[in-house]
């Protein structure tokens, strides 16, 4: 089986982890550094920050993304219950600049999802109580998090239809894509390559520095 795939918005992946059972249950890796570089062909990914959310059936969280400089980059998994994940290209001038591409995460699969810097993010919860976990390549910063409201029509995302989508007051006065963008909300695509270029060569001499080697 092939073990990573990549998404209609450019840069991001999707990657699946073999998941082991027995009469015990189960185990699985969702998260490991050399098969991230093999499924993505990227340095080690470094994590500043890990975040979990608990949702009810039908919340929808996002469409959320970090103001760039400085960016950050996002690998996601469901621990329980499940998914629908949804990656947004907001970045401005993007070869797939406003593309969205959805993956069904959930507890029983080894299913994971790569962002890159500037690439929004939305879930829909499929399950009560269902745990989304989020390894982040830079600490969380409200000043830096922004939103574009997730059931703008404009962005057409695959809300399943016998979902009632629930949303924060904060993404619901969210602006559309197209007032994000008016405004000059949106990141720019040429620096968060810059800033994926910059944290890539951080994490590469960071692991120079212990000695190991740097996967390129």
């Amino acid at each position: 089986m092939k073990r990573s795939r990549e998404l209609a918005v450019a840069g991001a992946v999707e990657l699946i982890r073999p998941v082991f059972r027995d009469h015990r249950g189960s185990t699985v890796a969702p998260f490991q550094q050399s098969a991230f570089r093999e499924a993505t062909g990227r340095p080690p990914f470094r994590v500043a920050q890990t975040f979990l959310s608990v949702s009810a059936r039908g919340v929808v969280r996002g469409v959320h993304y970090t103001a760039t400089p400085p960016g950050g980059a996002k690998f996601v998994t469901c621990v329980r219950g499940g998914a629908l994940d949804i990656v947004v290209d907001l970045r401005v001038g993007s070869p797939t600049f406003g593309r969205h591409a959805a993956v069904r995460l959930d507890a029983d699969e080894g299913r994971a999802v790569y962002l890159p810097v500037g690439v929004g993010h939305v879930f829909v919860a499929l399950e009560d109580d269902t745990v989304m976990s989020y390894l982040l390549s830079t600490e969380y910063a409200a000043a830096d998090e922004l939103a574009v409201a997730p059931l703008d029509p404009r962005l057409g995302l695959p809300i399943p239809p016998d979902v009632s989508p629930v949303v924060s007051a904060r993404d619901a006065a969210a602006p559309t894509f197209a007032e994000a963008a008016e405004a000059g909300l949106l990141p720019d695509y040429g620096r968060c390559l810059e800033a994926e270029a910059l944290a890539n060569a951080e994490a590469a001499h960071s692991q120079e520095r212990q000695g190991e080697p740097s996967g390129r």
